[in-house]
């Protein structure tokens, strides 16, 4: 019927000899179309091979099958792509299989409260909103516009007012706190990002009071995140300055920031583990690379996507949600920056968060 193109509605509509209304009501079951003409519509459709548009019917539906994550760290970093860090991409993989399993598709978008965001940023069915800031506005948008969404970890300014997954921010840095003064640590200082997030500020409170539980003055510093390893000599300068006292263990809440104090503290002639221990509260890949290799917690974004793209279909079907609502437990990957000695095999695959059990990850 046509020389080239994709097939629209007014050309059904002609090949059938009915207007494009009766074929929109015929291929929709709207309206009240003779079924012999129903019949007739679908065998010319299949016949100029066309397609509704998946959007249409959608809108026609009130869903499309389709989530959208929003990673919120990102938006504080210069790249979507930051150098190592395989977190997020664990994460959006991650989700995108777990929505295909729902039936749905994932849509990965930036800010969509953007004056410049494309309008596909505000079409999914429901939202997945990780690790949002202070009083965040894609969390206020979506909850002005009654998009359904879910946040994982909390608005720090705005604590269990949404729908959210609780994460394990104080007890994965007791973890790791107490794996570095088991491992030798005495003065244990904390290296934390700047971005006002509740995993930074949980971190702190955690760190905080482990100190205070252990009559330890507390030792922190904080640079952004999106220096990444170039902190490492301003934070070596910060912890290892001339002034003779400096702690023994580092705790870096990021591993881009646990790689570069890594490679200054050895560029300032200090052994680690031997002068200095170093762990991350997640990972990047120069900490499984380097040498030594750096302590890291595996936070698991694999469970925490599957069980967040839960609970997304779950809103976006008006079902039922109250019995998910808190994150996997991570587990800790013992490396050689807090091991000295050979690693017991026992903690080659890390402990777990969770206080009462040491299940490996």
């Amino acid at each position: 019927m046509r020389g080239s193109g994709r097939a629209t509605i007014k050309d059904v509509a002609k090949a059938a000899g009915v207007s494009p209304t009766t074929v929109s009501h015929a291929l929709n079951g709207k309206g009240t179309v003779r079924r012999e003409t129903v019949e007739r519509i679908e065998r010319v459709a299949a016949e100029i091979g066309y397609r509704a548009s998946p959007i249409a019917q959608g809108l026609q539906s009130s869903r499309l099958g389709l989530l959208a994550l929003v990673i919120r760290p990102l938006h504080s970093l210069d790249t979507f792509l930051p150098e190592g860090v395989d977190y997020f991409l664990r994460m959006s993989g991650a989700a995108s299989l777990a929505a295909m399993e729902h039936g749905y598709s994932m849509m990965l978008i930036d800010d969509p409260t953007r004056p410049d965001a494309p309008l596909s940023a505000t079409a999914a069915d429901a939202y997945i909103v990780t690790e949002p800031f202070e009083n965040d506005p894609v969390l206020t948008m979506l909850s002005e516009r009654n998009i359904p969404f879910v946040s994982v970890g909390s608005d720090p300014a705005r604590p269990g007012q949404f729908v959210e997954l609780a994460t394990r921010d104080w007890e994965e840095a007791i973890l790791v706190l107490d794996h570095l003064a088991e491992a030798g640590g005495t003065r244990i200082a904390l290296l934390t990002g700047t971005d006002q997030n509740a995993w930074n500020r949980e971190s702190e409170d955690a760190y905080r009071d482990w100190c205070a539980r252990r009559g330890q003055q507390p030792d922190l510093a904080a640079f952004p995140e999106v220096e990444g390893e170039r902190v490492g000599e301003a934070a070596a300068e910060r912890f290892f300055g001339a002034d003779g006292s400096h702690p023994d263990a580092v705790f870096c809440l990021t591993g881009r920031h646990a790689a570069g104090l890594n490679a200054a503290v050895a560029a300032r002639g200090m052994r680690v583990p031997e002068d200095v221990l170093i762990a991350a509260g997640s990972g990047a890949m120069q900490n499984r690379m380097s040498t030594p290799s750096v302590t890291t917690l595996d936070l698991h974004p694999e469970g925490i996507a599957a069980l967040a793209v839960e609970v997304a279909v779950r809103l976006a079907e008006g079902r039922p949600t109250a019995e998910f609502r808190e994150v996997p437990r991570a587990t800790l990957d013992i490396r050689e920056s807090t091991s000295r000695g050979a690693i017991p095999p026992a903690q080659r695959h890390g402990y777990s968060a969770d206080p009462m059990s040491a299940a490996q990850g």
